[in-house]
């Protein structure tokens, strides 16, 4: 039997070799994953569809999300619900704190939704969680991985006192497709909240997807524009494609084209870069935590 070509119907590109990533299985993956539902917790590695929830749950580490799983923005590569989030809840820092205590983890990851609907972007709760992690778990490192405050620098202040090591803001992409993978948001003031991190003496962390259009030459750009606001660490990844109703992946990126670019940000003045087609904000985020500032 002859099969027949659908017409109008274009075939993807299959993903590499290299992007295979290890199933969610283990006693471990197993512990988090009850630890998480029982203090009714959000994590971006499940909202955010990321490819190392297997490895790292596996490992007994996760990254929390707070303030609630619904954002106010609406990026085009993002897996997170878009829409308009319900009140959040006030007990969320101490079942945060709770679960990080109980799991026992050396450095937690802890990020959130945006919430421009807020006045203070969410800070209070940034600030109490951190806080709270700090007073049950004083040997724990915290690394803070902040939304856009949309300008709010009180808001900034509050987000990034109570005590984590390291404050880290993603670019996600090069300047040229900000208006298309991040309608509500601008690339000079994603820096410039970085430049302010820095200022407060903080170690500062971002990363950048590829594989969405960018040139070589636009990757070097932003990491000069990241070097000059003052980062410390940078993580480059792969961007896939979480849905159909998401902006397509426009190339799949070698893993020898990742290690020169982390070659060329360290010779760019960088003190840290974590670069390959499966690096996501978080993966192997405990490295990032002794990097000199």
């Amino acid at each position: 039997m002859i099969e027949l070509p659908v017409v109008g119907k274009e075939k993807k590109t299959p993903k590499p070799k290299w992007l295979r990533v290890k199933l969610p299985i283990g006693e471990e993956f197993r512990k988090v994953r009850k630890i998480v539902d029982e203090h009714k917790l959000h994590t971006i590695c499940e909202s955010g569809s990321c490819p190392n929830m297997g490895e790292c749950w596996g490992e007994g580490t996760a990254t929390f999300m707070i303030l609630g799983n619904v954002c106010t923005r609406s990026c085009s590569f993002c897996a997170v619900a878009t829409g308009r989030p319900p009140e959040y809840d006030e007990q969320e820092p101490q079942r945060v704190a709770e679960a990080i205590h109980t799991m026992g983890v050396k450095h937690a990851v802890i990020t959130s939704v945006n919430r421009d609907e807020l006045k203070d972007r969410g800070a209070k709760i940034w600030h109490e969680t951190v806080a709270e992690v700090k007073r049950m778990s004083p040997s724990t490192t915290i690394e803070t991985l902040i939304p856009d405050v949309k300008g709010n620098w009180e808001a900034l202040e509050v987000m990034i006192s109570p005590g984590q090591e390291v404050v880290s803001h993603n670019m996600e992409t090069v300047k040229r497709l900000y208006r298309r993978v991040r309608p509500q948001a601008r690339y000079e003031r994603s820096l410039e909240q970085i430049r302010r991190t820095k200022d407060y003496g903080k170690r500062t962390k971002s990363g950048v997807m590829l594989g969405l259009g960018e040139t070589a030459d636009e990757v070097y750009e932003i990491m000069d524009h990241l070097v000059e606001h003052g980062l410390d660490v940078l993580t480059l990844g792969q961007y896939l494609q979480p849905t159909k109703r998401h902006i397509e992946v426009a190339e799949f990126i070698h893993p020898d084209q990742f290690e020169h670019y982390k070659e060329v940000g360290l010779q760019k003045g960088l003190k840290y870069v974590e670069s390959g087609p499966l690096v996501r904000s978080s993966y192997h985020a405990e490295r990032h935590v002794n990097v000199p500032i």
